[in-house]
C-alpha cells in the first residue's frame, strides 16, 4: 500500500508543482488541474475499495461530478478569454482591464 500512496502522492505533487510554476498558457493550468483532481480520484477510489464499507462509497463519484463541473468551466472560461483576447496566454490577462 505504502508504493501506490505514494504514487498518488507524487501524481497529486506533480500536477501541483506544475499548477504553481507553469504560468504561460491556461489550457495547461487546467490540465494541471485536471491531474490534481484525476490522482485523487485514483487514491480515494483505492482507499474506499480497501477500506471495503459502503459508508463512504459515493465519495469517489462526487468528487468525479465535481472534477467534471470544474473542468466544464474551466473550458468555458478557456473559450471566452480566447475569443475576448486571442489568445489563452495569462500574461495577456489582466483584471484591471476587463
Amino acid at each position: 500500500m505504502a508504493m501506490t500512496h505514494s504514487a498518488f502522492t507524487i501524481a497529486f505533487l506533480t500536477g501541483l508543482f506544475g499548477l504553481a510554476f507553469n504560468r504561460i498558457h491556461l489550457l495547461s493550468a487546467l490540465l494541471c488541474l485536471e491531474a490534481m483532481m484525476l490522482s485523487l480520484f485514483l487514491g480515494l477510489s483505492l482507499w474506499m475499495l480497501q477500506l471495503s464499507t459502503t459508508t463512504f462509497a459515493a465519495t469517489p463519484i462526487l468528487l468525479l461530478a465535481l472534477s467534471v463541473c470544474e473542468a466544464s468551466a474551466g473550458l468555458a472560461l478557456l473559450v471566452a478569454t480566447t475569443r475576448t483576447h486571442g489568445s489563452d496566454r495569462l500574461q495577456n490577462l489582466n483584471l484591471l482591464q476587463c
